[in-house]
């Protein structure tokens, strides 16, 4: 049948995963940094999906596609919360109000937590979420804040943090990184990685956002070595 249904172009989709978080119905997922539409079916063609885009990389078309299945909708849910006892809060945005916490506490920790914004992965951030205005911004390699004692105070205060594992999430991150930039007013990047080979992708996307950007952002990069040791560049 012919029908009103979701088109999404590859290239103006910066990865932010916003619209498969907007998608109800599960009719978008991220493969290789890139939202796709995963079945025609599941789409319901109401376009939930289009305002959370940042990059209008959404439109409608219409054109020949399977008619909208609530029943496949809803089984395929089902399937995937088997064994979940929630849904997953990971792509679900909020500022932390730091101070807040810590003065609603009877008995603060000595050592309190300084991140303030959710999410971090650098895949699941949107690119205009608005922690960023006027942000110091850190990009750190996830194994840094388990080998450095002190991460919290020394980087995450005063930041909004960023991580990744290049060699895990096998993405290149500077298109993603060179929106945030580009499209935020970033005040500096902090640059933190391992010593060991594979975390030099996460240093080089994060310089090739700042050279894409177009603009003067100060930056620094600290390298953690495996027995916690800091040294910098």
């Amino acid at each position: 049948m012919i029908r009103k249904i979701i088109h999404i172009n590859e290239e103006k989709c910066n990865g932010c995963g916003a619209c498969a978080t907007a998608c109800h119905e599960g009719a978008i997922v991220m493969e290789g940094g890139k939202a796709k539409l995963l079945r025609d079916d599941y789409c319901d063609g109401l376009g939930n999906c289009l305002p959370a885009c940042p990059t209008e990389a959404i439109t409608f078309v219409e054109r020949e596609a399977a008619p909208f299945n609530e029943e496949a909708v809803k089984a395929a849910q089902q399937e995937k919360s088997k064994g979940m006892p929630c849904s997953c809060p990971g792509t679900h945005m909020k500022e932390i109000l730091r101070e807040e916490i810590l003065s609603s506490c009877q008995t603060p920790s000595p050592a309190p937590s300084r991140l303030s914004q959710w999410p971090v992965q650098i895949q699941l951030v949107p690119v205009n979420a608005p922690f960023f205005h006027e942000a110091n911004l850190l990009i750190a390699a996830d194994c840094t804040a388990f080998a450095y004692h002190n991460f919290h105070d020394t980087f995450i205060a005063n930041h909004i943090t960023l991580i990744g594992c290049p060699k895990l999430d096998n993405v290149d991150y500077s298109e993603k990184l060179t929106a945030i930039l580009r499209e935020n007013d970033i005040k500096s990047v902090k640059i933190v990685r391992m010593e060991v080979p594979c975390c030099s992708g996460l240093e080089h996307g994060a310089k090739k956002a700042i050279q894409d950007s177009g603009k003067f952002i100060p930056w620094q990069v600290t390298i953690v070595s495996t027995d916690g040791r800091l040294s910098q560049m």
